[in-house]
């Protein structure tokens, strides 16, 4: 076992700390803000809530699990749905009853403990969940990569197609010939250089920033004053069922972190604990304007890397996020990102979302030519990529990912042949050759789902 540098419970010299949060702090960072300039909310928000969030989750882990919590990419589609049938409020109610669907689960795993949610999402159900995820988001990536809106219209540009492609170049060699801090931080290393591309070619107006204050509050939306908090089936059906993915992949993550720093988090302090801090996050999030929140796989890898496990570490790094985020001048440079170098690394992003989800079938030998698991993950790719829909009145319909969700969930419980061959996270097997510089293996998703 690789020496620890800083143990969960030791705190740095201030100094150190300095540096070591700030480098936490930075390799979140890119993930962190492309979310909400995907859906249209604004990074300062994201920034300042992803502090809040893993602040909370830190305090309610009772200091024990160094996890940080960032935005969350399942929820991309949703949101987008959501907005356009509701507005972005609508958006921020689905976020809080998301939160609560964690609360409740977290309640129930707290009285009757976890292991009957391992058996409700086993791999063949998550796995091409977070496949339909990542396809579902492909026209997206490709959309913002290679067109410009002229006069209202979509119109093909080659020359932001070229910026696209140098974004995704540089994420790729980050990943592929790096290693280090390096190989962790690919997707803000391929906006900055996407960026730099982008000024290089005239593509870019810094009108905004020369506008902006140094210093500038966060735009919050507050419910009632902001937008009406009204709840309709439809967003909810559009917005909870994702939960269904973000719960196994929270469950992951605490796993492989556990072996990471030689702890079970999932006894203690517990899974009801760390799903209810991941859950408050997200509650507060969506009460300000900010989008769901999920523990980051780039956390993970950073820790494996730097073997630096102090949660005092990741409590600076997100208290210099909330600091960042009311830097206006810093906020309005971020909002001059092209969309096209958005979609460099989106293609990149969302590509390895669905792979991720294929690694997860390979890594617990699903057997596809047991009929059953063929079954489920069909009728899931085809009814969460082809967009199907249940329309039962003009206020109330599922359709695409929520509704691949649940169906894989009810053919799971109701086909027979069933194997045991459920999420059981605790047989699998996650390795860091941190003196090599690379993280655990399920964390090169850059946060997956």
């Amino acid at each position: 076992m690789t020496e620890k540098v800083l143990d969960v419970h030791e705190k740095p010299k201030a100094g150190r700390w300095l540096i070591l949060s700030l480098q936490h702090m930075f390799a979140m960072f890119g993930a962190t803000i492309l979310v909400p300039q995907l859906v249209g909310l604004s990074p300062a928000i994201a920034l300042l809530t992803s502090g809040i969030a893993t602040i909370v989750f830190v305090l309610v882990t009772r200091f024990q699990v160094p996890a940080y919590l960032g935005s969350s990419f399942a929820f991309i589609i949703p949101i987008q749905v959501a907005t356009e049938t509701g507005g972005i409020g609508s958006a921020m109610i689905g976020s809080m009853f998301v939160a609560l669907v964690y609360g409740n689960v977290s309640l129930v795993i707290w009285k009757t403990g976890h292991n009957w949610i391992m058996k409700i999402l086993p791999p063949i159900v998550v796995a091409p969940v977070i496949i339909v995820i990542g396809l579902a988001l492909s026209p997206t990536a490709i959309s913002m990569a290679s067109t410009i809106t002229v006069d209202g219209e979509s119109v093909y540009s080659m020359l932001h197609f070229s910026a696209a492609l140098v974004t995704l170049a540089t994420a790729i060699i980050c990943l592929m010939f790096f290693k280090g801090m390096i190989s962790l931080m690919p997707i803000l290393i391929g906006i900055i250089v996407g960026y730099i591309y982008s000024a290089a070619i005239g593509i870019l107006d810094f009108t905004q920033v020369l506008e902006a204050k140094t210093f500038e509050f966060p735009k919050m939306l507050i419910p009632g004053i902001d937008y009406d908090f009204v709840i309709t089936p439809t967003l909810l059906v559009v917005m909870v069922p994702i939960a269904i993915v973000t719960i196994s992949e929270h469950i992951g993550h605490q796993l492989v972190l556990g072996r990471i720093v030689e702890r079970d988090y999932i006894e203690s302090p517990g899974l009801h604990r760390s799903l209810l801090g991941d859950g408050l996050g997200t509650l507060i999030s969506g009460l300000v304007g900010g989008p769901p929140k999920t523990t980051y796989g780039e956390n993970i890898g950073v820790l494996a890397l730097t073997r630096v496990y102090s949660v005092y570490v990741i409590l600076g790094a997100a208290v210099f996020a909330i600091a960042f985020s009311f830097l206006g001048k810093a906020m309005a440079l971020i909002a001059t990102i092209p969309t096209a170098v958005l979609g460099g690394v989106s293609i990149l992003l969302f590509g390895i979302i669905a792979s991720s989800g294929l690694r997860m079938l390979v890594d617990h030998k699903v057997d596809f030519g047991h009929q059953r698991n063929l079954v489920i993950a069909s009728v899931i790719l085809v009814i969460g990529i082809g967009g199907a829909s249940i329309e039962i009145s003009e206020t109330f319909q599922i359709e695409g990912m929520a509704l691949a969700a649940i169906v894989g969930v009810l053919l799971n419980l109701v086909l027979p042949g069933r194997t045991k061959d459920s999420l059981d996270l605790n047989q699998q097997k996650f390795t860091a050759d941190s003196s090599q510089g690379k993280p655990p293996a399920d964390v090169t998703n850059f946060e997956g789902s």
